[in-house]
């Protein structure tokens, strides 16, 4: 079996989470989940479905009439496979692109007031960010425990993440001179 990746895995906790799913619903389930901190480009998207049916991980059901839509089932491979992974507590290095941080890092080569108006935009869009996670942070329902806990442990993350780039770009706007205070 080929080696598994993020997006692999997604699909595979998706359907696992949700049941049967056709890539359409996939996409609109990952846009309402893991696509804030994990997006997927939708065209790779589609193609992970087919490729995890051929390794036997998923299971497709093709409708004879109509829309002839594509569902995708997790097969005993699928789940055993998500329990190996979630079960793995090592995980690869994190990846962070930001291109905000690319600008920071070559800051000295520009105008010293490029850097408060970006510090400034980014003050605004992590705002927006953290406003957003604890709206949906309050809207869940501790009815539902098992996934009300597993939402709640992310969105705390995101909440946490959001906050110490808030302060971090809130710092760097009101004082873009000064050396930061700890060197941790």
């Amino acid at each position: 079996m080929a080696e598994l990746g993020p997006q692999d895995h997604i699909v595979l906790g998706l359907i696992a989470r949700h049941g049967p799913l056709t890539p359409y619903d996939i996409k609109a389930r990952l846009e309402e989940s893991v696509d804030k901190f994990w997006p997927i480009p939708h065209a790779q998207l589609y193609r992970v479905p087919p490729r995890l049916a051929d390794q036997g991980l998923l299971r497709e059901e093709a409708e004879e009439s109509g829309r002839r839509r594509r569902v995708f089932h997790l097969t005993d491979a699928g789940r055993a496979e998500l329990t190996r992974w979630l079960g793995d507590p090592t995980s690869p290095q994190p990846e962070t692109r930001d291109p905000a941080q690319l600008k920071l890092f070559f800051a000295d080569l520009g105008d010293p007031g490029d850097v408060v108006a970006l510090a400034r935009n980014q003050v605004a869009e992590h705002q927006h960010w953290l406003d957003m996670y604890r709206d949906l942070y309050a809207e869940i329902d501790p009815a539902d425990s098992v996934r009300a806990t597993s939402r709640a442990r992310i969105l705390r993350l995101g909440i946490m993440h959001e906050q110490a780039y808030v302060d971090y770009w809130r710092e760097l706007a009101a004082n873009p001179d000064s050396l930061p205070e700890s060197r941790q």
